[in-house]
């Protein structure tokens, strides 16, 4: 785990969103702090920038702005809903999940729905957190405005660094489906379930702390699409939770709530958290758990019991979780994996036409963007079947057959990036061959994709020693991986990557 803190940082891009993250979220927090008179206020005011630092991921400055703008449209209701019933538990669960359904099923407005969705959950979450009551409502919505507008200004006044970088390639679209084969629409079923089971195997642990399983369930099912994924994830947390609450006994308790010294290990946490999201998971609620027993402590409150009852709330809602993906709709890995591989393999072909039609002097032709959108497909792959290649996987033969899958995709991706760079060149020319090696890739493609009852022939790998044509050579390099496909993805009568 320890490498992940040495993965690459291209353009530093992970450090400088961690650093302007301890400056953005420690401003609002003193801010929200100094005008509420109280570290409640300044607690609720630096969860509230972190949130929006964290969550808000449109491709656009502008678009981020609009969305950062939207959050307390969001979460106030759902805020002001969490302190009106905080001494009604029936109907104060039933809203939490309401809301935790509605948060997930928001997702399906993109970026700008999930940055919503969670910030109105995490608002619910916030007030019973901060065990607020009425009175307090007035002070802790003063408290999330500045924080918002204090995160803002740094985000998008101070250090804005995103606006001299190019704008990202937009993520995939996400996988069709109508009705409760929607994505988001059975994740926000699914949800809901695992909520239920992890409030009522909560408050079965603690009357007070019962909202962490709920949590846990709710994070669990952010970013993930089949039950491979989110059973990885549940695991994930717990692991990740279980070493914060060893440090947190180590550190968090000893400070004894000193000031300085707590502030110091706040900000490091904070850089920690927004450092290590993109590449480890547990690493990311290691320094979340961490936080936690901080705060706890500088609200004089941490003590090894309330940490082991942490612990023991993340496992209920990993467990909740977990019954839900394998019992309400399920989805199985290999079904999501299959549907990604497919449109990979259909933009695999779309790369190879188009390269073929700018070789040719079309104007309209132009290979690069499918490039670009055959990189975010394939970094979805790898999501998708990160479940199978888990160090911890026990399905060994299948393990190996979708590291097979991955490294013949990458070399698809290899030969494409070739064959895009030969087009872009002014003095590559169309021949005979080179159309007859695209209509070899699409019958390639085709045949990898097709449905068990027209299943074509098995594919035979090309033996086309073309080095002196570059376009040539790359559209025989693509042949060849994708006849290697066939046998990983359907070497055998059962799905080969399939997760029962």
């Amino acid at each position: 785990m320890i490498r992940k803190f040495v993965a690459p940082d291209p353009g530093l891009a992970r450090l400088r969103s961690a650093a302007r993250a301890v400056l953005g979220i420690g401003l609002a927090a003193t801010v929200s702090g100094t005008a509420g008179q109280s570290l409640t206020m300044a607690v609720a005011g630096g969860l509230a920038a972190l949130l929006a630092l964290f969550t808000v991921t449109d491709a656009t400055v502008r678009g981020q702005a609009l969305t950062t703008t939207l959050l307390p449209a969001a979460g106030f209701p759902v805020l002001a809903l969490a302190v009106l019933l905080h001494d009604r538990p029936l109907p104060r669960d039933l809203a939490f999940l309401a809301v935790a359904g509605l948060g997930v099923y928001a997702r399906r407005w993109g970026p700008r729905g999930n940055a919503l969705g969670i910030f109105a959950f995490m608002s619910f979450f916030l007030a019973q957190f901060l065990h607020a009551v009425p009175a307090q409502l007035p002070q802790l919505g003063a408290a999330v405005v500045l924080a918002l507008l204090t995160s803002s200004a740094v985000r998008f006044g101070l250090w804005c660094y995103e606006r001299r970088l190019p704008v990202p390639r937009p993520a995939p679209a996400p996988l069709g489906g109508r009705g409760l084969a929607r994505p988001t629409t059975r994740q926000a079923v699914q949800a809901t379930a695992a909520s239920a089971i992890a409030l009522g195997a909560g408050q079965a642990l603690s009357d007070e702390r019962w909202y962490w399983a709920v949590g846990t369930v709710w994070w669990i099912f952010v970013n993930t699409a089949s039950r491979g994924e989110t059973l990885v994830r549940g695991f994930r947390r717990v692991l990740g939770t279980a070493a914060g609450v060893v440090a947190g006994l180590g550190v968090a308790i000893p400070l004894h709530g000193d000031p300085v010294a707590a502030a110091v290990l706040v900000a490091l946490c904070v850089g920690g958290i927004f450092y290590v999201a993109a590449v480890s998971y547990s690493w990311m609620i290691f320094f979340v758990t961490v936080l936690v027993g901080v705060l706890y402590g500088m609200l004089g409150t941490v003590g090894p019991g309330l940490l082991a009852l942490r612990l023991a709330e993340t496992l209920a809602g990993a467990v909740g979780a977990a019954l839900a993906v394998l019992l309400v709709l399920p989805v199985t890995t290999h079904a999501t994996t299959d549907a990604w591989v497919r449109r990979a393999l259909r933009c695999v072909h779309l790369c190879a036409v188009e390269a073929a039609g700018r070789l040719a002097g079309s104007p309209g032709a132009d290979p690069a963007p499918r490039v670009a959108e055959l990189e975010a497909l394939l970094e979805r792959v790898r999501v998708s079947v990160a479940p199978l290649v888990h160090p911890l996987s026990p399905l060994g033969r299948r393990k190996a057959r979708a590291r097979r899958v991955l490294a013949l995709l990458d070399a698809c991706a290899h030969e494409v990036r070739g064959l895009a760079a030969v087009a872009a060149d002014p003095e590559g020319s169309r021949t005979d061959r080179l159309t007859v090696a695209c209509v070899r890739v699409e019958a390639a493609v085709q045949a990898l994709i097709a449905d068990g009852a027209t299943r074509a022939e098995p594919l035979r790998s090309p033996a086309h020693p073309l080095a002196d044509e570059p376009a040539l050579t790359h559209l025989h390099g693509l042949e060849r991986a994708l006849a290697e496909l066939a046998e990983p993805l359907r070497g055998t009568r059962r799905p080969a990557l399939a997760v029962r």
